[in-house]
């Protein structure tokens, strides 16, 4: 080679390769991705929900990712569909936890899904913190992974009898189930206590049915109940009341958090109209620390949050915030998270957040609403009825 300038560039580019590959890595790349995942059903009757969770959960993971980012850490997020259907909630589970990158798990909305799935996720201490699941035997297990933002049926259970005996004055009730273990549960609470205090139950059912119920319905009118209690979700408890008004049944309705969503008043129309039912997430409209959270739900994705979706956005938060506290450690480990997540305390959107040694919220809120309207985009103007703030059973602690 003669051309003496030639070589002199030629050499500048080889050594500014050379420093180039010497360099140290920016610390995003040195230190590696962190993955947030989510389950809920994303397709079949219960989408609406399960799409609720995922995008709380996902508003959050965009808002808040940013110290974590700082800290040198890559953040994903990617939501998985468990269908509602416990076998697919396990297979996604199994998946998950093989994903090393994945740190948090912030599910399920079927409590049938979550616990088998927690099984899942108990085998590699991943942290599941749920924004749904009401069943008592989440946290009764003792897991230490295992977490929710919510309440629990065996307090939801007797909220609803309370008002059922207290405010409603109904002296007898015919008690419906999905024999999902959610349902049967919700139901079961409900009966017990309403026994307890005086209420006849004319009748204790179970049913798979998703379409015709005139079989159930026909002995339930002939005994002419004050009230009809339906354990379940929304998507099987909507054409069941539909079609108890199209059979001349005059008996109040009501049921649990399973039938807060939009969809029911979709399906049933003006047939749950004014029927009371109880939840553990209040309308995220109707919460005080919410509207920042409603509107910027709202601009992203074009429609009003369904229930559970703030609950979903508070236990992202404490997942990040856990997140954040294990890096300044510089130890990551799935372990160490779900250490860190039971000592979150929380000024959530929801109320103010901790756990007790279970991983049950230290003080759930719990609502009675009743349906105002049978436009599904009004489904955010139900009127709360009653709010309630209790800590969990004494025997759960």
């Amino acid at each position: 080679m003669r051309n003496p300038r030639l070589r002199l560039v030629i050499a500048s580019i080889a050594a500014l390769a050379l420093v180039l590959s010497l360099a140290p890595a920016s610390d995003a790349q040195s230190k590696g991705t962190v993955k947030i995942a989510s389950q809920s059903p994303l397709s079949g009757g219960q989408a609406v929900l399960g799409e609720g969770i995922k995008l709380g959960t996902q508003l959050a993971v965009e808002k808040l990712k940013g110290n974590l980012e700082k800290m040198g850490y890559k953040v994903e997020f990617v939501p998985f569909d468990d269908q509602a259907k416990p076998d697919v909630g396990v297979a996604n589970a199994k998946n998950i936890i093989a994903d090393k990158d994945i740190m948090v798990v912030i599910g399920h909305l079927n409590s049938g899904v979550a616990i088998p799935s927690s099984e899942v996720y108990k085998e590699t201490n991943l942290a599941m913190i749920s924004p749904a699941n009401t069943n008592p035997v989440v946290t009764d297990r003792n897991y230490g992974n295992v977490s929710r933002v919510c309440g629990r049926d065996d307090v939801q259970g007797v909220v609803g009898a309370e008002f059922a005996h207290g405010t409603l004055k109904v002296k007898s009730v015919y008690i419906v189930h999905d024999k999902t273990q959610y349902g049967q549960s919700i139901a079961e609470f409900f009966k017990a206590d309403s026994e307890k205090k005086g209420v006849k139950v004319l009748g204790f059912e179970g049913t798979e049915e998703k379409s015709n119920f005139d079989p159930l319905l026909t002995p339930i009118k002939a005994k002419n109940p004050d009230l009809i209690y339906f354990g379940g979700i929304y998507d099987q408890g909507a054409p069941f009341f539909k079609q108890a008004r199209e059979k001349g049944i005059k008996s109040k309705f009501m049921g649990p958090d399973g039938m807060d969503s939009s969809d029911l008043t979709k399906i049933a129309g003006k047939a749950v109209v004014g029927m009371n039912y109880t939840s553990a997430a209040g309308p995220a409209s109707a919460l005080p620390k919410a509207k920042a959270f409603v509107e910027d739900f709202k601009k992203k994705f074009g429609k009003n949050p369904e229930p559970y979706a703030a609950e979903s956005y508070d236990a992202t938060r404490i997942a990040i915030m856990a997140l954040e506290d294990v890096a300044k450690s510089g130890k990551m480990s799935r372990e160490s998270v779900s250490t860190a997540v039971r000592k979150v305390k929380l000024a959530g959107i929801t109320g103010d957040i901790g756990f007790d040694s279970k991983g049950d919220r230290l003080k759930a809120q719990y609502f009675v609403l009743t349906v105002v309207s049978d436009n599904p985009e009004k489904w955010g103007d139900n009127k709360i009825v009653k709010q309630l703030t209790i800590a969990p059973p004494a025997a759960a602690k």
